[in-house]
């Protein structure tokens, strides 16, 4: 089999299952497993996948800019927007963060809505802005102009002032065993400390984030209360549910 085509079946099997052991590969391709480490680190460096201890995983979505995000999978982002809505209460104190998900949700939050709302990103507090009933609270730190959101020590430090009722969080990558991670090790501690001082935690994460992991660890999976999700991968959401994650599932029209 010529190198090409052992790597582009390789790419398959990664895409498809989402996580493979080089042990794994040796045995599908019959050859040594120099061969296979020297393709996973190829392809690695191409981009078209990323080289884990022992294996490979998929890579998850793009590292894009905050405007570019707006523009993927947006209904998808307003149907897990609508189901989380279900989930916060009036006069309590919410914690949304800077996610393209959480932005189409403050901007579905009811006009007589009553809560007091704190975020870190100027994006979803222009949108509530337009809720008559609600007060905002808004994080300073380093403004990360990618992420579009307030990152850093004043950040860390006025979370430290609040105990939170609900926070929803904005996923980059889920995996069951490795937790919730970032590409920014900004990013993952910011929003570490933001679960730390929150009650009650829900995600909202669309499939291609899930059963992956990057560089930056911010915390396990199990701090997560609730997943709301477009995923139907059911083996992968009942790994979730193991880690007494409660799983709400949008369902495929």
């Amino acid at each position: 089999m010529l190198k090409k085509e052992r790597q582009n079946l390789i790419i398959q099997a990664i895409n498809f299952h989402k996580h493979v052991t080089t042990a794994e590969l040796v045995a599908k391709f019959n050859c040594s497993e120099d061969t296979i480490r020297r393709d996973l680190r190829e392809l690695d460096q191409k981009g078209l996948i990323k080289r884990i201890y022992n294996g490979a995983i998929r890579i998850g979505p793009p590292v894009t800019t905050f405007e570019q995000r707006l523009t993927i999978k947006t209904e998808i982002k307003k149907q897990l927007a609508q189901k989380a809505l279900s989930f916060l209460r009036e006069d309590t104190v919410i914690l949304i963060d800077g996610s393209t998900t959480n932005y189409y949700l403050a901007q579905a939050i009811p006009e007589n809505f009553a809560a007091t709302f704190i975020t870190n990103s100027p994006y979803v507090a222009i949108q509530l802005s337009n809720k008559r009933n609600v007060n905002i609270i808004t994080l300073g730190g380093i403004f990360a102009k990618r992420a579009a959101v307030s990152l850093g020590v004043e950040a860390l430090d006025a979370l430290s002032t609040f105990r939170i009722d609900t926070y929803v969080i904005g996923i980059h990558n889920l995996d069951p065993d490795n937790g919730i991670s970032f590409h920014s090790q900004q990013e993952a501690q910011v929003k570490k400390k933001m679960i730390d001082v929150a009650d009650n935690v829900i995600a909202l994460a669309t499939s291609d984030k899930l059963g992956l992991y990057s560089n930056f660890i911010c915390c396990a999976a199990d701090k997560i209360d609730q997943l709301i999700t477009d995923s139907q991968d059911e083996e992968l959401l009942a790994q979730f549910a193991k880690k007494h994650i409660e799983v709400d599932q949008i369902k495929k029209a």
